[in-house]
């Protein structure tokens, strides 16, 4: 059998109920696992005729002692291993602990199936280029209020112009955009901003879980439903009530369940899988995607979740944002325990813009993170090598970043205006364009409270809105 066909995770110190958990969310993609008790044992594993098939290590659970020591252990016999190490949810500073170690990546128990595929196929990628630093698993930073999402370009700020404005009724919205974009971060920010910031935000990921479960989790199910079903489950439908619903990938639902997605939207009304009465719920969804809705999605539940879309652009389509959001990243990096303030020199911002970015603003971060792990004084170009060697050599199509002006670097650089003056072709916007930014700049600002809006603007209320229909973004906004 070719070496490339055979995947073993070697997991070191778990228990058997972790490690037949793992080895149940390992094998949806094609890894087996193989159980070590102690260092020693794993070491011993790595340097047996099987050694090579490992590709990945995942530490169950992280001591200050010997953890450093174990990662040196496994990196003497396979220097490029990846690490992985599984953290406490209350153990932020131990999980920084292991990253400054050498640890490849982390992530917090309960291990969520999809975050630990996903670290699994990013951190043993064997296509990666050497040095590249993949995206962490698990997020460091608290969420962001809708004030707080960085970027000047127009399409991200009538982004936050839309979701400002809907965040205060109940409507459903989709938010679109790729991998890594910021869409749960900008569903929470929306949340934060409702009137129903108080109530519940519950979270289903839909290509997370199993197809013949999915409608149990979503409505619930009674005691003696399906065989297995031996207990009552309260769905997600009604854990949110009164609040918010977040759908991620809601293009994986199946085909049934959205017809009845789209029925408890339309009626109020959810029925628990085997249950043949139903519960009112007020709840507002809020649905994610990382492409545009399929065809073959119900009609009624597309048009009823497309009320309201908004599309976040990807990092590489605004490349001028990027010195800003990289200062307020590192800052907000700074509030973690252990961690400490660290600024950034313009040789350094001027090579992450040169990146196009494949895994948007949540690469970012990443990199940045583990730059100021390393780093004792300001960043420089020298933290990223690996940044400016693939920004020039990997040719994949989504490193292809829009090429920028000089006068539009600087004003980048300077982090001078949250609006974009200058197009990459060095002319100046028109009056038009930079109204209507600056109008969006104040709904997201105001969280689209218009009366507060027009007050900060100078104008009328009815002023502001002739203004939206003259700009043409008058539903937009």
């Amino acid at each position: 059998m070719r070496d490339d066909v055979v995947r073993s995770l070697l997991l070191v110190d778990a228990d058997p109920a972790e490690r037949r958990l793992v080895s149940a969310i390992a094998s949806r993609a094609g890894w087996s696992v193989v159980g070590a008790a102690d260092g020693e044992t794993a070491n011993g594993l790595l340097q047996g005729p099987h050694g090579r098939e490992v590709r990945a290590a995942l530490l169950s659970s992280w001591d200050s002692k010997a953890g450093p020591l174990l990662i040196a252990a496994l990196r003497q016999n396979r220097a490029d291993l990846p690490v992985l190490v599984l953290a406490d949810r209350e153990s932020r500073p131990l999980a920084i602990e292991a990253i400054r170690a050498g640890a490849s990546d982390f992530l917090v128990k309960p291990v969520a199936p999809e975050r630990l595929l996903e670290a699994l196929a990013i951190n043993a990628d064997r296509r990666r280029a050497a040095g590249e630093l993949a995206p962490l698993s698990e997020k460091l930073a608290d969420p962001l209020s809708l004030e707080e999402l960085i970027g000047a370009a127009p399409e991200f700020r009538a982004a936050l112009a839309v979701a400002a404005k809907s965040a205060r009724n109940r409507l459903p919205i989709l938010i679109i955009g790729e991998p890594g974009t910021g869409k749960e971060t900008l569903a929470r920010a929306i949340h934060a901003a409702s009137l129903r910031a108080k109530a519940p935000l519950v979270t289903l990921d839909c290509k997370a879980v199993a197809a013949n479960i999915i409608e149990s989790e979503l409505f619930g199910h009674v005691p003696g439903a399906f065989p297995g079903a031996f207990n009552e489950r309260v769905g997600r439908i009604v854990q949110a009530d009164g609040g918010t619903l977040l759908l991620d990938e809601v293009n994986e639902l199946p085909l049934a369940t959205q017809e009845a997605l789209d029925r408890v939207l339309a009626t109020g009304e959810v029925r628990p899988v085997g249950c043949n009465g139903s519960t009112s719920v007020d709840v507002r969804l809020i649905a994610t995607a990382s492409r545009p809705l399929s065809d073959s999605l119900n009609s009624g539940l597309a048009a009823r979740i497309t009320t309201t879309t908004v599309t976040i652009p990807p990092l590489r389509e605004r490349s001028g944002d990027i010195p800003a959001l990289a200062r307020h990243l590192l800052a907000r990096h700074a509030l973690q325990p252990g961690m400490r303030g660290l600024s950034i020199g313009n040789d350094a911002l001027a090579v992450l813009m040169r990146y196009g970015w494949p895994g948007n603003v949540r690469q970012l971060a990443s990199v940045l993170f583990r730059a100021a792990l390393q780093a004792d004084d300001a960043l420089t170009a020298e933290h990223f090598p690996h940044i400016a060697v693939q920004s020039r050599f990997t040719n994949r199509k989504s490193d292809a970043t829009t090429e920028m002006s000089a006068s539009s670097k600087d004003v980048a650089l300077a982090a001078a205006s949250p609006v974009t003056l200058f197009r990459a072709d060095g002319h100046l916007r028109s009056m038009e364009e930079i109204e209507a930014d600056i109008i969006r700049l104040a709904i997201g600002h105001y969280r689209g409270r218009m009366t507060e809006v027009a007050r900060r603007l100078g104008i009328g209320r009815s002023t502001l809105y002739r203004k939206l229909g003259e700009l043409g973004i008058d539903t937009a906004a």
